[in-house]
Parts: structure tokens; sequence; C-alpha cells
């Protein structure tokens, strides 16, 4: 776990942001790989929640890749605002923390601090689906860091941090088509500004602005 990893090669690495970028535009392959941005969003939102002292009661992920995490406490406050903020900026922050790993060497530490992650979450589950969906993130979490040589493992670390990185932009432009077509009435952005009456366009102006900040980076260390 704590063995290094080798420094990734910039033609991979440019491949596999290729492949990442695939797997969002497609739309055939982005209605599968969009669950697991649903389970980084939603584990984004409970592990805020816990962090601003809000007693986390469950977390539910859907089949049509929506979710639903359910927190009590104050419902209004910083507490709340960050808890909120947190789910939409969640897979761009938690891939540029996977590229980090990949950067300094260590791909088989970082899927090994994902695989506790996922086990941590599958705690918090409250729906059959949303067992399902965790677990098998897990096996197959499980089955890259035993049965792949680190070179794969770090290819695989790459991979899931360029999904990760462009995923989080890339929801935030499908959340705002939704809000303009009045379909997503409920969104973190909306919610926002309920408490804070600040117009939700700006909350979701800034989730973005987080969202590519993590991007720009997590593409700085990769390229470098």
């Amino acid at each position: 776990m704590t063995a290094t990893t080798p420094a990734p090669d910039l033609r991979v690495t440019v491949l596999l942001a290729l492949v990442a970028l695939a797997c969002i535009a497609w739309a055939p392959v982005w209605r599968m790989t969009r669950h697991l941005v649903t389970v980084v969003h939603e584990g984004a939102h409970g592990a805020v929640a816990l962090l601003v002292g809000r007693r986390l009661s469950g977390i539910r992920l859907h089949s049509d890749s929506s979710g639903l995490t359910v927190s009590k406490g104050k419902p209004t406050g910083i507490g709340m605002v960050l808890t909120l903020l947190a789910g939409y900026v969640g897979p761009a922050a938690l891939g540029l923390l996977v590229t980090l790993g990949v950067y300094q060497e260590r791909a088989i530490a970082t899927l090994w601090l994902l695989l506790v992650a996922l086990a941590l979450l599958l705690l918090q589950i409250r729906n059959m689906y949303g067992l399902w969906v965790v677990l098998a993130s897990g096996v197959a979490l499980v089955a890259v860091t035993r049965w792949l040589d680190p070179t794969a493992q770090t290819a695989v670390a790459q991979a899931l941090g360029w999904f990760l990185l462009l995923a989080g932009p890339w929801s935030l432009v499908d959340l705002q088509r939704s809000r303009r077509a009045g379909a997503a009435r409920q969104s973190d952005p909306d919610q926002l500004a309920r408490i804070t009456r600040v117009p939700g366009t700006l909350w979701w102006a800034l989730m973005l602005l987080i969202s590519l900040g993590c991007l720009a980076g997590g593409a700085r260390l990769l390229l470098s």
C-alpha cells in the first residue's frame, strides 16, 4: 500500500484523458458512468455534513443516477451551506486528490484510500440499489489493487482522476440545462438560494468555477 508507483507516461496520460472524456461525452456510456459521479456527489454531501457537525441519517442512490443524502441539524447557516455546496464540487475535488496521489507516485495508496472511503459510505446506504452500486465499485477497486501490477494501477488511478475532473464541470452543465427547463427546482443551487437569498445561478457559477479550478490543477499535475 505504501509502495511507490511508476511516474505516468505522457502519451498514456493523454490517451486516458481522451478515454475519460469519451465516457462522459458519449451518451450511452455516460448513462452508466454517471452513477459513479452520483456516488461521489452524495458521499461529499455526507462527509461535509459530518464535518460541520450535522447528524447523517442515510444516503440513497437511485437507478436514474439521482441520489439523496439526509442529515439532521440546523436548516440554515454555514453548516448547511457547506453541505449543499459540497455535492457538485465533490467529483472534481476528489479527482484533484486522486491526481495528486498519482503525481506523488502513490497511486496504490490512493486506490486503497478510495476503497476505505467506499467502505465507510456503505455504512450509510439505505436502499438496495445504492448498496449494489457501492459494492460493485468496491469489488472493482479490490480487483485493481489485488491483481494489477503497479503500472496498470497507476493507469487506473489516472483514468479515474481524469474522469472525475471532467465529470464535475460536465454534470454542472447538465444541471444548468435542467434548471433552465424548469426540471430541477430542488437542485442544490436552488436550495442554497432559498436559505441564503443569493440567486441559484450564482451558486451554480461558484460550483462551476471551483470544479474548473480543480480540473486545471489536476490536468497540470498529470501533464507536468
